[in-house]
């Protein structure tokens, strides 16, 4: 893609996220939502691929769909109530409406079924994208507008995300639709406390971004996009062998690893706001998905060349990627834990 180009599209990528974050009135949040949507449509198509168009194809139609939603429900809100703001969202059916429009757009289940398909026909650093900054700008109006909400349908979501977050990535052998079940798992986490502690759900967005993106780039790096070659990485580059397995269980959540510290905290407050059989079944959809961390971890660290049978061993060969950004994302995707107490009283 044209350099030019490319810069005018992740520029625009941020322009629509900085819109959404900036906005405290429903049109100009939809417009910065269209103007993210419409930014990385080019990106997802660029190879020219048949599953990359197909991808790009239902991407589009599901935003564009939820952005419908948003834009209707919003102004049934303004001409029942007389204003456009967002903190004013007194009418029940507008409300629910924009929640599930924006479940829809992040991939709450059981508004999940496009995600693992569109990310399955993208690269991965498209499928990066769309993993992290793409749940920014509507996570940022999910967290602004979340006192209207229901309580019990934001519980039902964020059970219903992470236990179909677990149970779909159980059978999967291609990595991305692994990661893409990962992300729905994350985000049930992210709006089960929502309107308990706020802070804990962007503490825990934080997390899942930098495990992602460290997770992301050693699959680029290594280029693998299934199991079987992920496999053959430890004859070609032994120690990203190493921090993989450890990045894949500390998204799982082990301690003590960084990915246990929004779960731990979460926990906590879900412990303390008296819901402890919420917190039961989340501590048991995370040991599901931590069975599928854990599977990948064996393929890649504990099986030999022989038993991966349609594999080929790829040649040692040196890469010319940059790898400062691997780097980065892998040493804060493991050691953050210690500094968990620091870094609750600065997102309070």
């Amino acid at each position: 893609m044209n350099p030019y180009v490319l810069a005018t599209l992740l520029s625009s990528l941020g322009l629509g996220t900085t819109l959404t974050f900036a906005s405290s009135h429903w049109l100009l949040a939809w417009m910065g939502l269209e103007v993210n949507t419409l930014a990385i449509v080019p990106l997802m198509a660029q190879h020219h691929h048949p599953r990359a168009v197909e991808a790009t194809t239902k991407y589009f139609l599901i935003q564009a769909t939820a952005a419908a939603v948003i834009l209707f429900a919003s102004t049934t809100n303004a001409w029942i109530t007389g204003e456009w703001n967002m903190t004013n969202m007194s009418d029940p059916v507008a409300t629910t409406m924009i929640l599930a429009a924006l479940s829809l757009k992040v991939g709450l289940a059981p508004m999940h079924f496009w995600m693992p398909e569109v990310l399955q026909g993208l690269d991965l650093l498209t499928g990066l994208i769309l993993s992290t900054w793409q749940k920014l700008a509507p996570f940022a109006l999910i967290i602004q507008t979340s006192q209207t909400f229901d309580p019990l349908l934001l519980t039902a979501l964020g059970l219903t995300s992470s236990l179909v977050g677990g149970w779909g990535g159980l059978n999967q052998t291609q990595l991305r639709k692994v990661l893409a079940y990962s992300s729905i798992a994350h985000m049930g986490w992210m709006v089960i406390i929502l309107q308990h502690a706020p802070h804990l759900t962007f503490l825990a967005l934080l997390m899942y971004i930098l495990m992602t993106s460290a997770a992301f780039l050693t699959l680029k790096l290594s280029y693998a996009t299934k199991v079987g070659t992920l496999a053959t990485t430890w004859s070609k580059a032994p120690l990203l062998t190493a921090t993989t397995a450890l990045v894949l269980l500390s998204l799982g959540g082990l301690p003590p690893l960084t990915g246990f510290m929004p779960k731990w905290l979460i926990l906590q407050e879900l412990a303390k706001q008296d819901l402890p059989l919420t917190a039961t079944v989340m501590a048991l959809a995370a040991l599901i998905s931590l069975y599928f961390y854990l599977r990948l971890c064996y393929a890649m660290t504990l099986t030999i060349s022989p038993n991966t049978a349609t594999s080929t061993t790829p040649w040692r060969t040196q890469t010319n990627q940059i790898s400062a950004p691997l780097a980065l994302s892998t040493v804060m995707a493991l050691g953050l834990l210690p500094i968990a107490p620091t870094m609750q009283r600065w997102v309070i």
